[in-house]
């Protein structure tokens, strides 16, 4: 087998029988086509590599030539251990070379969180006159009351919303969503999300947008433009908003809205949800269900019981229940008459 053989044979494992994040994936390639250059660099090869070979690419030459902190040394380091410990176990090599490598020492910071003030000023920012204002504020309102990751928001389609009645007879919405090694998960919605993305559902331009896959299923969020991509191809799956262009909505609006720019991302607003689940003292149990922390490699639709406790928690220890929203009035009639 050649390096590169070897490399996606090794990934390929990580990605169908570990069942690793595509995203964790792609990083441990990148890391061993830098380390098969430094290698080959000193008349060396993975195959050849040597213990001081894996000790200083971990180390010096990751925190000098690779400019990697103490913290992002961590996963270099777990996937050369990764490597070799595979080929060492599949017969590739009689040796295990990086066995002695040791994770670099590092503090754990606090994660930036989004505040409830900064979130309310970013949701009153979209232009709900205009389709991408809708489009906008149902993305972000779905973002900060349900508290997803970005790849489980960006990859949401039109099946991932489950309508169902709950204890008063209301409609309601929760949010299937797949993430880290598509796990999936049940997320129920406040209404303020389920009134906004009804909003852009039957917004007359969504209408007119080819994004149907070819499952036949709908892509959820979609983008308005992108100039990479030739109008005869921009449908389907092309017209998915990226990472990307949410990171750079939720600056637009920040900016706009006054709030630090620290604070101006998503997983920031992730943190947002979690700390205000915990605020409230939800139990840990329930926090792992609604954030997705469990870690299993399916997650069965909820009963119609859990999912009913789990609205409620929601209706009270959300985010978006405790601002003002461009549909706020809604929630309140229907709170009125329940």
């Amino acid at each position: 087998m050649s390096e590169i053989e070897l490399i996606d044979a090794w990934l390929d494992w990580k990605l169908c029988s570990q069942g690793r994040a595509e995203g964790t994936v792609n990083k441990y390639r990148l890391y061993l086509l830098r380390l098969v250059a430094f290698l080959a660099a000193r008349n060396a090869s993975l195959m050849r590599a040597s213990f001081d070979d894996l000790r200083v690419f971990t180390g010096e030459h990751a925190h000098k030539d690779l400019k990697l902190t103490a913290r992002t040394r961590r996963p270099l380091v777990a996937c050369v251990r990764g490597f070799y410990g595979w080929l060492n176990n599949n017969g590739l090599r009689s040796d295990f070379p990086a066995a002695r490598l040791e994770y670099p020492r590092s503090g754990r910071t606090l994660p930036t969180t989004m505040m409830i003030a900064d979130a309310e000023k970013i949701l009153m920012q979209p232009d709900l006159d205009t389709f991408a204002g809708v489009r906008d504020a149902a993305l972000l309102a779905t973002l900060f009351g349900t508290g997803l990751r970005m790849a489980g928001l960006v990859g949401l389609n039109e099946s991932s919303l489950c309508f169902y009645r709950d204890d008063f007879g209301r409609d309601r919405l929760a949010i299937k969503v797949k993430e880290k090694g598509d796990h999936e998960r049940l997320v129920p919605a406040p209404d303020d999300v389920m009134f906004l993305i009804r909003a852009y559902l039957g917004h007359p331009e969504l209408k007119c947008i080819d994004r149907v896959l070819g499952d036949g299923d709908r892509v959820l969020f979609v983008s308005v433009r992108n100039r990479s991509i030739p109008d005869h191809d921009y449908y389907g799956e092309a017209r998915r908003i990226s990472s990307r262009s949410v990171d750079d909505m939720i600056k637009k609006y920040g900016r706009a809205a006054g709030v630090s720019e620290k604070r101006l991302h998503a997983h920031a607003a992730r943190h947002m949800y979690g700390t205000e689940m915990a605020e409230d003292d939800v139990d840990i149990i329930t926090r792992q269900k609604l954030m997705g922390h469990a870690d299993v490699n399916t997650l069965a639709i909820y009963t119609q019981l859990a999912l009913r406790r789990l609205s409620k928690v929601v209706d009270k220890s959300n985010p978006l229940a405790k601002i003002r929203t461009p549909v706020s009035g809604i929630r309140e009639i229907l709170e009125k008459r329940s």
